[in-house]
């Protein structure tokens, strides 16, 4: 059984940095792309980047360009998502999902996955 579990989150003050993992098993990585999503109260769920398996192919959303980096390690099977320079807006949980089996390049689209993780949250504040 797949299973996604997240980590890493807390708290940080605006321009720090936190690294957030995602513990994946049942399923091999190389596989399958992993998305990183973050949802706010109210808001719907976005897509923040991904990486497709087996690959160094990765896509960010715009607003986190050159703040954030996703990486796959396929030997501990862990998928990390390196965020610098957070902001308050940054602010959100944070998880990680797994794309459909044989999909093409990762997408944003939450329809696009099919298993998703609990989640870890992430607080920008001073």
């Amino acid at each position: 059984q797949a299973q996604l579990v997240e980590s890493g989150g807390g708290l940080v003050q605006p321009g720090g940095s936190l690294t957030l993992s995602c513990a994946t098993s049942g399923f091999a990585l190389r596989d399958y792309s992993i998305g990183w999503f973050r949802r706010v109260p109210g808001k719907e769920r976005e897509g923040v980047a991904c990486q497709n398996g087996g690959t160094t192919w990765r896509d960010y959303a715009d607003f986190v360009k050159d703040r954030f980096v996703i990486s796959m390690s396929e030997i501990d099977n862990t998928v990390t998502l390196r965020m610098t320079n957070l902001e308050p807006d940054d602010t959100a949980v944070y998880m990680c999902a797994r794309g459909h089996y044989g999909s093409g390049d990762c997408t944003h689209f939450e329809t696009d996955y099919d298993t998703w993780g609990q989640g870890t949250q992430v607080t920008v504040s001073s």
